[in-house]
């Protein structure tokens, strides 16, 4: 009589750890091989970056991003590209080195390509609309739609990256493309790095009581308007951080001596964040809370932390260079960028 092979104990052990190790992978990936990996284009790609605070976790079908001038940039190949919204939404699309299009209120499906491309690779990067650091529209990503047979692939990417911390004048409040019109998005362009615009309209320093959003509280959340969850810092380091906040203090009753601690905390938490980062803590550009924001800046230099500046931007906006009395015009945006850029360049080797 034939019996059945049998594989003796010495043989069965490795098979064993095999199994065992790959389900502690599948464990730690979140589910199985098909969980892991999202198909080319949806939301989970690897190959899709995205760049600034995105939420990632609450759908794995469409993700959201929060703050002003969050982006992100794709590889693909094949002709066309369409884009997946939930719901009406303004935003500006780029495919390879063309120009920059803006597609005003769009939802479902979005046709980026209605003229087909060369065949070959080639890469989109896309930023929804924002005013006053809040998203126009429903800004939600819920994938790409790529020709059959079409896949995904990692663009270039920039190996730093700079944070904008500030209020409307950093989310570019009134310039004519609002965050992508704004200094913090120019300077990232020209010093080709990736950026973000920590930034929220009307937003202080100091979390008012009349409910002026302080970003000494928000600059660890998710949300600029939500006390939980705070933001995951381990998804992107920044080389640098430029602070641009209070001018809207003034009106909502904080003191000098607050308003010092308050900056004296948030340089605190972004080297916290951001350990190598060089800290930039500009002048506002109205003169408001100035030797307080330079004393916050110096005590931190005299507390062992050598990589923080003061920015002097005195004189650097005349009348011309604002819309109003308070936010630049586009003009006012490109000669910050002019005079800033360099200050970041030098310190961050870009």
């Amino acid at each position: 009589m034939q019996t059945s092979p049998r594989t003796s104990p010495r043989r069965a052990l490795p098979a064993l750890v095999a199994a065992l190790l790959m389900a502690c992978l599948l464990s730690w990936a979140g589910g199985s091989p098909a969980q892991a990996a999202a198909a080319p284009g949806q939301p989970g790609d690897p190959n899709i970056k995205f760049v600034g605070r995105w939420d990632t976790t609450s759908s794995s079908t469409a993700y959201t991003p929060y703050w002003a001038g969050a982006y992100y940039r794709a590889g693909f190949t094949g002709r066309t590209v369409k884009l997946k919204q939930r719901g009406t939404i303004d935003l500006w699309a780029r495919i390879d080195n063309g120009p920059v299009k803006f597609y005003d209120d769009v939802k479902g499906t979005v046709n980026l390509t209605p003229t087909a491309l060369s065949p070959g690779n080639h890469t989109l990067q896309v930023n929804y609309q924002v005013v006053a650091g809040s998203y126009k529209g429903d800004a939600v990503f819920q994938g790409l739609v790529l020709d059959s047979g079409a896949t995904t692939f990692a663009p270039p990417a920039p190996a730093r990256t700079v944070e904008f911390v500030g209020d409307s004048i950093t989310v570019g409040t009134t310039s004519s493309q609002n965050a992508r019109t704004a200094y913090g998005w120019l300077i990232g362009e020209r010093l080709g790095v990736e950026h973000t615009q920590i930034a929220q309209g009307g937003a202080c320093l100091v979390a008012a009581a009349d409910g002026c959003v302080g970003l000494e509280r928000q600059f660890t959340k998710l949300n600029p308007n939500a006390a939980t969850p705070d933001w995951n810092f381990s998804r992107y380091r920044a080389d640098a951080v430029v602070i641009n906040l209070g001018t809207n203090d003034v009106g909502h009753g904080v003191s000098s001596a607050q308003f010092q601690s308050a900056y004296s905390s948030l340089l605190r938490k972004v080297r916290a964040a951001y350990p190598q980062a060089w800290i930039f803590a500009l002048e506002t550009f109205r003169g408001r809370f100035v030797p307080q924001t330079e004393a916050a800046a110096k005590a931190a230099v005299a507390g062992g932390d050598a990589r923080v500046s003061f920015v002097d931007t005195t004189g650097w906006l005349a009348s011309g260079d604002l819309t109003d009395s308070v936010h630049p015009n586009d003009r006012g945006h490109r000669i910050i960028a002019d005079r800033l850029a360099p200050v970041i360049a030098a310190r961050i080797g870009s």
